[in-house]
């Protein structure tokens, strides 16, 4: 393994167009922070690429000088994949942008953007795509792992509105990947994370949407078997137009929430309705909320999808220390269900939290072999977070995620969502991911980067021969 230095740094400068930060310069802390403060790695250098010919330069650069490559999109990175020690970060934050023809329905996104770019370019001509829960998370690696959101009841995941991505291959390869275009690279690269390459722009094809019905229904935490044995019953039954993820928290001090439940721990469901929004319709497919038990509060008004997706941001912003484990469900079952009240009940800080995402509907409708993700039977894709702003909480949340996630995988399918797996993982716990597609993924690994050149990763390697 080789290393970087004052001469061969310089080289790269003079290549890029873009800037290279190393450690000493202005700003390599702030390129090194990342939404994860629990991650504390220190790459060799930044390579902030401003276009393709930066992204294919400091690919041959990287080999070159033979270090490790990862690659930041978003910087959204649970685990921090996004940073090597002593590696190189081809960072692609400069190419955040985005461009919607509006009357072809179609946007394309550079490989930097985060999520609230893409809602507020689509958004003024009443589009979106199926695309997580904050404005905060990178498009890249979303799309790269699946991505699923409030939207994905009505119109799938994102990588269900993916009509094409331009990727630098190992070799220096521009490649655009679509159904007709290096078909096998764009079913890997939906759903298979970023082990093919970099992908600098992704092509989406817009779906309808514009204002949003939301919904906030809390109840006290005690209620949460009673919660979850109607909730389990009633959404995957619910018209495709209505979502709502199941959620433990404690609740936050400020609006929306009145001040009697500040600090108090609930089980909760966040609603996002798509149907008609006229006078009073909002409310009325929303009063099944009070079903199960009286809500502690219940919050309806009707708001532009944007505002929904960008409303947990101040909540949980960038910078706090994150540990977390995720799962796949096709049921809820009662035993499941009993883990949730007892872990709810034992929440170790105010920002921790399990959210339980619909992942029915539309995402349904495409079969387990045509994209890389494989859990097309899956209803539900839960994450654990252990939260706190505290770096002397690090061990608390941690072991409290690790605990909550072992006692609930018995009552899983075995597999997760990829963007909630954790930092080193077994090859058996990424394997278990992908199901019945992970020997073609390996194999379209080994046509496409035959040395495992991107393996800061969930890593599938590249199959023998």
């Amino acid at each position: 393994m080789g290393s970087i230095n004052g001469t061969n740094l310089d080289r790269l400068r003079e290549a890029l167009r873009g800037p290279v930060i190393a450690p000493g310069d202005p700003g390599y802390d702030d390129a090194r922070s990342i939404y994860n403060a629990m991650i504390d790695r220190r790459p060799a250098a930044f390579a902030q690429c401003a276009d393709v010919a930066d992204v294919r330069a400091t690919i041959a650069f990287a080999q070159d000088v033979e270090v490790d490559l990862a690659v930041r999109g978003g910087g959204h990175s649970g685990p921090g994949l996004c940073l090597v020690d002593d590696g190189l970060t081809l960072d692609l934050s400069p190419m955040n942008w985005v461009r919607v023809d509006p009357g072809a329905g179609i946007a394309q996104v550079g490989g930097g953007a985060q999520l609230g770019a893409l809602d507020h370019a689509a958004h003024t001509f009443g589009l979106g795509i199926p695309s997580g829960i904050m404005s905060t998370t990178g498009v890249g690696g979303l799309t790269l792992g699946g991505g699923h959101g409030h939207l994905t009841r009505k119109y799938g995941l994102t990588i269900d509105s993916l009509m094409a991505a331009d990727v630098v291959l190992a070799d220096g390869t521009f490649v655009t990947a679509s159904a007709q275009n290096h078909p096998d690279l764009f079913w890997a690269l939906r759903g298979g994370g970023g082990n093919f390459g970099v992908v600098t722009s992704f092509t989406f094809r817009l779906n309808e949407v514009s204002n949003v019905g939301v919904g906030l229904t809390v109840w006290p935490v005690d209620r949460t078997q009673e919660i979850l044995r109607w909730y389990r019953e009633f959404l995957p039954a619910a018209p495709e137009e209505l979502n709502g993820f199941f959620a433990l928290l404690t609740v936050p001090p400020g609006p929306p929430f009145p001040e009697p439940i500040h600090g108090q721990k609930m089980c909760a469901v966040v609603w996002c309705y798509t149907g008609d929004l006229e006078e009073g319709r909002l409310e009325e497919v929303l009063a099944v909320a009070n079903d199960p038990a009286p809500p502690a509060f219940h919050f309806t008004a009707p708001m532009p999808y944007p505002a929904l997706q960008s409303m947990f941001d101040e909540l949980i912003p960038k910078g706090l220390q994150w540990y977390w484990r995720g799962a796949f469900f096709d049921t809820i079952s009662d035993e499941a269900i009993e883990v949730h009240e007892r872990y709810g009940h034992g929440l170790p800080t105010e920002s921790s939290t399990m959210h339980l995402y619909p992942v029915d509907g539309a995402a349904h409708r495409v079969g387990a072999d045509e994209t890389a993700w494989a859990y097309r039977d899956a209803v539900w894709s839960a994450v654990i977070g252990g939260i706190d702003p505290d770096p002397a909480n690090a061990a608390l949340i941690r072991q409290w995620a690790v605990d909550y996630s072992t006692d609930l995988h018995p009552h899983s399918m075995g597999g997760s969502y990829v963007n909630f797996l954790g930092s080193k993982e077994s090859p058996e716990r990424v394997q278990s991911t992908y199901r019945g597609n992970y020997d073609r993924l390996a194999s379209i690994k080994h046509a496409y980067d035959p040395e495992n050149f991107f393996h800061a990763n969930q890593n599938i390697p590249p199959a023998a021969g």
